[in-house]
């Protein structure tokens, strides 16, 4: 491509060429990238993989209802029982997978240190998961 003439008359008229060296060296780099690239990213590992179920295999966590009454008499499960033998089966519900959960009823009426000795032998057996139950107030 001549950049000069010698020619008068076409001296004043605009380029109307285009380069096409420099679009053409473009691609051709934009070529051997992906001709490098596509390999790579088409490799696998083939792997066989386990089958499955999608439903998934939740254990209910049983609960225990504990409750004191306005005497400081324990019930576990609606039947009585002494502290220690309340808390002997603390123990036992203590080593299971998944531990229960305890609910627990007082009576309004019921001394704070029956609570507390109920619940610290819960915690002493290793039991977390203990919800006090409480009826809402009627306006």
């Amino acid at each position: 491509m001549a950049f000069a003439s010698f020619d008068k008359s076409r001296s004043a008229a605009p380029v109307a060429e285009i380069n096409m060296v420099p679009l053409i060296d473009v691609m051709l780099v934009l070529l051997v990238i992906f001709i490098v690239t596509a390999p790579l990213l088409t490799h696998a590992v083939k792997l066989d993989l386990p089958k499955v179920s999608s439903q998934p295999n939740e254990l209910q966590p049983t609960k225990v209802e504990f409750a004191i009454d306005a005497q400081g008499q324990r019930f576990w499960n609606g039947e009585p029982v002494t502290r220690e033998q309340a808390r002997e089966r603390f123990l036992a519900e203590g080593q299971k997978s998944p531990q229960p959960e305890i609910h627990l009823r007082a009576d309004q009426d019921v001394a704070y240190r029956s609570v507390a000795e109920t619940l610290a032998d819960a915690s002493k057996a290793g039991l977390s998961k203990v919800g006090f139950v409480s009826e809402p107030e009627k306006p």
